[in-house]
Parts: C-alpha cells; sequence; structure tokens
C-alpha cells in the first residue's frame, strides 16, 4: 500500500475534504487522496448547486463507492461559483487524481480566514496516521 499523497500549501479538514486557495481568491475544495483510497473505487458524485450558500463543516455532497457513501461537508463557507460537471460522467476521475481532475467544487469564501481553522498537510497526516 502506497503512501497516500498529502501535498503541501493546501488545507485539509478533519472529515477528508480539502481546500485550495486560488489566485482568484476562490477555494476549491475535493476529498482526499487518504479518502478516496478508503473509499475505493467511486461511481457518483452528488455535487452542490451553482449559487448555493454553503456553511462549514455542514453538508454539500455525497460521494458514492461500490463499498459506501459518504457525506461531503464544505471546509468552508461560501458561496459554490463552480461545480466539476465532468465527474457526472467520470466519477473516477476522484480516484485517479484527488487533487486535480478529481475536484468537487469550488466557493467564494465568506470569511477566507476559516481557512486557518483546518489543518496544514503535516497535521492532516498525523490525523490519518493513526
Amino acid at each position: 500500500q502506497a503512501m497516500s499523497e498529502t501535498p503541501e500549501g493546501i488545507y485539509y479538514a478533519e472529515s477528508h475534504e480539502w481546500a485550495r486557495l486560488e489566485e482568484n481568491g476562490q477555494v476549491t475544495v475535493g476529498i482526499t487522496d487518504f479518502a478516496q483510497d478508503a473509499l475505493g473505487d467511486i461511481v457518483y458524485v452528488e455535487l452542490p448547486q451553482m449559487g448555493e450558500l454553503l456553511q462549514a463543516s455542514v453538508e454539500a455532497g455525497v460521494v458514492e463507492s461500490v463499498k459506501a457513501a459518504s457525506d461531503i461537508y464544505a471546509p468552508v463557507s461560501g458561496v459554490v461559483v463552480a461545480v466539476n460537471q465532468s465527474l457526472e460522467d467520470a466519477p473516477e476521475a476522484v480516484n485517479a487524481d484527488a487533487y486535480g481532475d478529481g475536484w468537487f467544487f469550488a466557493l467564494e469564501p465568506s470569511d477566507v480566514g476559516e481557512l486557518e481553522d483546518l489543518r496544514d498537510a503535516g497535521a492532516y497526516r498525523e490525523l490519518v496516521a493513526d
């Protein structure tokens, strides 16, 4: 079993979402490599609606694998400004490229400072090492 990837420079929620602050001020969200590995082959992703206001740590969608269904939570509060429609046809992108093509949605954050409440890569690695 290869070590799951946990890139530096992005933020991690205890519920296994990642949040990346983009240059345009938006926050891109997905699930971590650890999470996709634990779920197994992903067959369906339910994404939030464009324009929806999400609250931090509140359910924003669902990811289903051959093994289980798991709620996705918004790591920070904000308005959904993009959703990865390609996951409708190719949910396996989450398994193949959790931090790239497998992103879920992007938010215009209500308070970018909420990112500081999340874990950095080192703290997330400690969380999943247990």
